[in-house]
């Protein structure tokens, strides 16, 4: 009668709750589908017994010790299920559990069901009843490491949730530089660092310091995409706002170019930074330049490097034209 899985977790027969005497009193409640069900579920046995008697326990309104055991059986077989979270959250409050109990609990369902978002919620607001983000941090760091989870949405969510909520933030840059380090591509940890840095503050001296960072991860992968996308953030963050507001990364980039390298990351950085000068050069030589520069890069982007994008390469192109036809205008 029991799911194999079941017996292997539990190291016992899972026994019916139609045949426990301290289920007695309880009437199941199936699961109203209709009269015609279109698809019809295959539930097995155990499934649908579990939660029959989970969905008596909500229609009458029973908050207990067993209840709350039917909570933990029901969520075995389906992780995912919300409803029976937040009855789980108010048996909890009911019986003003101990939720330390609960925080262990959920350390090993995570365990098992890391990019489940029921999950990851639940102990939010457990964490936000206890007002104690202790192990948090701890937590999202072995979701992050183990079974090659290290871009778990969830698991980044409520970490930066509690960072951002208990002012965790003091160490997160080594951690995040760690994890860059063993995956140069990783975007979730790119992000991360980018959302430190933006809590702190984008001075000047860190600006340098960031763009820095992010050259010396270029010159390793040039074609990655994440510290090029990390790069045009950080420059936008200076009081310009301009891609070229940093005389060393003008010179890198079209280094890199200079050197025969066509990555559409550095293309499309070229891209953006001759646009910006075209755009606001007042000669009109140097200003046909820059922007000769982004239709011949535009058009290598379409053909060759960024074909699946073709349409947007030409509409960049064309649009700058029109921007500069109108700034001509202007002038006259």
């Amino acid at each position: 009668m029991a799911d194999s899985s079941d017996e292997e977790y539990l190291h016992t027969e899972w026994v019916p709750y139609s045949e426990r005497a301290e289920w007695s009193d309880i009437t199941p409640l199936p699961q109203d589908d209709g009269p015609n069900p279109v698809v019809s579920i295959a539930y097995s046995p155990k499934f649908r017994e579990t939660f029959d008697y989970m969905r008596a326990i909500i229609a009458k309104g029973e908050k207990s010790q067993r209840a709350l055991e039917l909570t933990t059986e029901a969520l075995r077989q389906n992780p995912a299920n919300y409803t029976v979270w937040q009855y789980r959250r108010d048996i909890l409050r009911e019986l003003k559990a101990n939720l330390q109990d609960e925080l262990d609990y959920l350390e090993e369902v995570i365990g098992q069901n890391a990019k489940n978002y029921q999950v990851w919620h639940h102990r939010r607001v457990i964490v936000e009843m206890m007002n104690c983000p202790k192990w948090e941090l701890e937590l999202t760091q072995n979701a992050l490491d183990n079974d090659g989870n290290a871009k778990n949405y969830h698991a980044w969510q409520h970490r930066q949730w509690a960072i951002r909520t208990f002012n965790l933030y003091d160490d997160e840059l080594d951690f995040v530089d760690r994890l860059i380090c063993e995956d140069p591509r990783n975007n979730s940890a790119w992000n991360q660092r980018f959302f430190v840095l933006k809590h702190f503050g984008f001075t000047p001296e860190i600006i340098k310091r960031e763009v820095e960072y992010a050259m010396n991860r270029i010159r390793v992968i040039k074609n990655n995409e994440s510290p090029w996308n990390f790069l045009v953030g950080v420059l936008r963050q200076s009081e310009s706002g301009k891609l070229n507001s940093q005389p060393e990364v003008v010179e890198f980039s079209q280094g890199l170019y200079n050197a025969g390298n066509r990555s559409p990351y550095l293309l499309a950085f070229l891209i953006d930074l001759y646009q910006e000068q075209a755009l606001e050069t007042k000669q009109q030589d140097n200003s046909d330049s820059s922007a000769q520069k982004v239709y011949t890069m535009c058009e290598d982007m379409a053909s060759k490097h960024d074909v699946i994008r073709c349409k947007y390469w030409q509409y960049v192109a064309s649009h700058l034209k029109m921007q500069l036809a109108k700034q001509a205008e202007g002038f006259d």
